[in-house]
């Protein structure tokens, strides 16, 4: 007689007590649940739009599983991207970053990152309308008015939100960057969490913005608009690798600059930027004592040579 399968008891979250950086790897959690709920949140509002919904890329047809979403420029760069928002001929419209950063001192090296590869693809797709980034954490001024230099609309969770929601769940978030014990007991207390619990501490964080960042996109997304050409640019390159950009209100307006451009006026440089002003130095008026007593550390020099 086949004896009855007894079912399995259920397990409760392993502590990864071993971990050798407990607070880098309880940011990557945070950072990753933050992500999840981004996708939660923009996934119906870019269906409700007739869109399709990207967060990874293309299935394996080996594995069954799907590759990372990586987009490649006209150069043949691949860019990582957190996910996309694309019309039905899956040509992207939207371009969407869910960064979280816990010391500044990372901020220029992920801000970069954004910059360098949102503006490279959007000069690859000319379809796409907005880029935006989620960023949580702890993101200097200079950081942020950088990425926005570049266009891209930033939605912030900032690093005292964080340590405020952590702490309704008895995770003290608020240790300093040697303070790895703290870190670690707040990494096992987030380990011992339901994954149900990192959706509603997600969703909480991102309540501050998630009003906004819908309306943002249902604008975006909004095929009623109708559509016009707002402004343009020409760039104008030399043979020696120079480069001028010109903007304009309107293309007629681009137009007849390059029907009247000088290309005297064009190559001369001279009222171009400066690194900083550069003073003439002034003479420097000789000492009246030297004159008349002569340099003493020079006479010095003289007698030793002797």
């Amino acid at each position: 007689m086949a004896k009855a399968k007894v079912p399995a008891a259920v397990k409760a979250p392993v502590v990864k007590k071993n971990v050798q950086n407990p607070g880098s790897t309880l940011g990557e959690a945070i950072g990753a649940a933050i992500e999840k709920e981004v996708n939660r949140v923009l996934k119906p509002i870019a269906e409700k739009h007739g869109c399709i919904y990207r967060s990874t890329g293309k299935q394996n047809p080996k594995t069954g599983k799907h590759t990372k979403l990586l987009l490649k420029d006209s150069a043949g760069n691949e860019y990582n991207i957190d996910s996309v928002i694309a019309n039905k001929m899956n040509q992207p419209l939207v371009l969407v970053e869910s960064k979280y950063i816990r010391y500044k001192k990372h901020n220029r090296d992920k801000g970069s990152w954004i910059c360098t590869a949102h503006y490279s693809l959007r000069r690859t797709y000319p379809t796409v309308r907005k880029s935006i980034a989620i960023i949580a954490g702890s993101w200097s001024s200079s950081s942020k008015a950088m990425m926005e230099s570049f266009d891209v609309v930033l939605y912030e969770v900032p690093f005292d939100n964080i340590v405020k929601v952590l702490a309704g769940y008895e995770i003290d978030f608020a240790w300093g960057e040697k303070e790895r014990d703290k870190a670690m007991v707040a990494w096992e207390k987030w380990a011992t969490l339901k994954e149900t619990d990192y959706d509603k501490i997600a969703k909480t964080l991102l309540a501050v913005i998630e009003p906004q960042l819908k309306k943002d996109l249902a604008i975006t997304l909004d095929e009623s608009t109708e559509r016009s050409i707002s402004d343009a640019e020409v760039i104008v390159g030399t043979n020696t690798g120079e480069s001028r950009r010109f903007t304009f209100e309107s293309t007629d307006e681009a137009a007849a600059f390059l029907a009247e451009m000088e290309v005297e006026k064009i190559l001369d440089t001279t009222d171009g930027p400066v690194l900083w002003k550069i003073e003439e130095s002034k003479p420097v008026k000789a000492d009246p004592c030297d004159e008349m007593f002569g340099d003493e550390d020079s006479d010095d020099d003289d007698e030793s040579d002797e």
